[in-house]
């Protein structure tokens, strides 16, 4: 089964999540202390996080103009609700774009 457009939109959007996590995480304890012994480790951290997140939000701004859906809606969830809003519209997206690419059942006629 090949990939659609809208989902690898969604796996860009995924990954770009992972890594603004991730630079969050640096900044949490134990982590904290190393990443912040260093103000170029600092601005890198911090520079990774933000192009993470402006991307994650860009690709999932692209997955749902690919799938046809509200834009603004879904992109404000994911903001407004970071990163739990993340999350669930990725799952959330992931799963309608498996169900509409699932064949439709034959209808019964009897």
């Amino acid at each position: 089964m090949t990939e659609t457009p809208a989902q690898r939109a969604l796996t860009a959007a995924t990954v770009s999540l992972a890594l603004a996590l991730v630079g969050i995480a640096m900044f949490l304890p134990p982590l904290a202390a190393r990443t912040l012994d260093s103000d170029l480790r600092i601005v890198a951290t911090a520079l990774a996080v933000a192009v993470g997140l402006l991307l994650h939000w860009v690709f999932l701004a692209i997955a749902t103009q690919r799938m046809g859906r509200s834009t603004g809606g879904w992109v404000g969830l994911s903001v407004l609700l970071f990163p739990i809003g993340s999350v669930a519209s990725l799952v959330l997206l992931g799963w309608f774009t498996h169900d509409s690419a699932a064949p439709a059942p034959a209808p019964h006629h009897g």
